[in-house]
């Protein structure tokens, strides 16, 4: 039998309405599959069961850390539960993860690699199924203590700062994920400033690193074309222009900026969206503004403000510095003075006002990081031997703790990736 043109019309409509119904059963199921999928947070450790003690120098003691350490993390309430530890006393104190979430590479802040005064830095494999790690192989860092290492824009190069042998390196990531020899060197050069900070709180005695050049971070651009490097010994930020092909790095004109004598920069962050630039002294304790020319590379100075509250007086050092994800705020933390310190920027001008403080929950926060969403803030307190989670309020900016510590020995950075990716 022929059916009525009215019946081929509800069928019709029936029909849609059953396509869309189990398209929306089907997205509903694969969102909550991806729920289900692992949030992994990696922490890196100082793990080396003999300090480094260097005449003049300010030591690095022994740790209490095991190693790397991963843990699977509450989407909802940012809580963290242990999974599993990569043992090894290398100090793997710094982080950095591929962009696809396949690779994992650590810096390891010793100052021997064999018989060689250098540092190394070693790629792991991620299980994209458990998050477990697995070694692919361990380089020379080109320098004693590396305390810094990131991945260059292009995804080709890792880049690396030498703390204790105050040096720079581009290593090669190879297609396998591996580390080749170092592409390029360059070694800081220049006299140290003094010990006592320009900028310092009133009755500081916050000495650290002026006895000789110390490189402490290395990122690229946002581009890829230039290369940002802190020197804390020199009170300088050098800018590099880069070769993303031979994996070179050449002097840009003009080559450095200088900060205030004995502040010591130590981390920075460019803004997401606007062409701003932040970093923070260590020794000094203030953050520094800077418009960033990205044709030229040129940064040039508009605003010094404190990292700690008006009146505070004493000693402090600060730690990190991080751009929240919207570009709507600067989180800087204190050590000594052990907390987290919240400024607002102003969306015309870039300049910042400080909003709030919170305490970090532990004793010398060496840095932080902001899980996937932007929802929590993770603080690596050092000497307290854990991490503790902050809920952020994204329209005030300021930090809630969630009540939620986890007991890590010696922690000193944490990264994330996401295992309900597609990679």
């Amino acid at each position: 039998m022929t059916p009525s043109p009215i019946s081929r019309r509800l069928f019709l409509k029936a029909s849609a309405v059953l396509t869309g119904g189990l398209a929306s059963v089907l997205k509903v199921s694969a969102n909550a599959a991806a729920a289900k999928a692992p949030l992994i947070a990696y922490v890196g450790t100082y793990s080396s069961p003999l300090p480094i003690i260097r005449p003049g120098q300010v030591d690095l003691p022994a740790g209490n850390g095991k190693g790397i350490h991963w843990f699977t993390v509450n989407r909802e309430t940012g809580a963290m539960a242990p999974l599993g530890v990569f043992e090894s006393q290398t100090s793997p104190n710094c982080l950095a993860i591929s962009a696809d979430g396949t690779r994992l590479y650590a810096g390891n802040e010793t100052e021997k690699l064999q018989d060689n005064e250098a540092g190394s830095v070693s790629s792991f494999a991620i299980d994209r199924a458990t998050g477990n790690l697995t070694l692919l192989n361990t380089v020379s860092s080109g320098g004693a203590g590396p305390a810094h290492i990131s991945i260059h824009p292009s995804g080709k190069f890792l880049l690396v700062a030498n703390y204790f042998g105050g040096s720079v390196a581009v290593l090669p990531i190879l297609p396998d994920g591996k580390l080749g020899p170092a592409s390029d060197f360059k070694q800081d050069e220049g006299t140290p400033g003094p010990k006592k900070a320009t900028s310092a709180p009133p009755g500081s005695f916050a000495v650290s690193g002026h006895d000789q050049v110390h490189a402490h971070m290395i990122i690229g651009d946002p581009s890829g074309r230039f290369v940002v490097s802190s020197d804390l010994g020199l009170d300088q930020l050098l800018i590099w222009k880069f070769d993303d092909k031979a994996g070179k790095l050449t002097a840009n004109d003009p080559a450095s900026i200088s900060l205030p004598p004995g502040d010591g920069p130590r981390h920075f962050g460019f803004h997401p969206k606007k062409n701003w630039f932040y970093c923070v002294q260590e020794e000094g304790s203030t953050v520094v503004f800077f418009e960033y020319d990205p044709e030229k590379g040129r940064l040039t100075a508009k605003q010094t403000i404190p990292s700690v509250p008006a009146g505070f007086a004493g000693s402090n050092f600060t730690s990190e510095l991080m751009v929240s994800p919207d570009g709507r705020f600067v989180y800087v933390q204190n050590r000594l003075h052990d907390t987290t310190a919240c400024f607002a920027i102003n969306q015309k001008t870039g300049q910042l006002t400080f909003v709030a403080e919170e305490w970090t929950r532990g004793d010398y926060p060496r840095s932080f990081n902001f899980d996937p969403t932007g929802n929590f803030l993770y603080s690596c307190n050092q000497r307290g031997d854990a991490v503790a989670v902050f809920r952020i309020d994204h329209k005030t900016g300021k930090l809630s703790f969630t009540g939620y510590i986890t007991p890590v020995g010696n922690p000193s950075s944490i990264v994330f990736t996401d295992l309900a990716k597609p990679k």
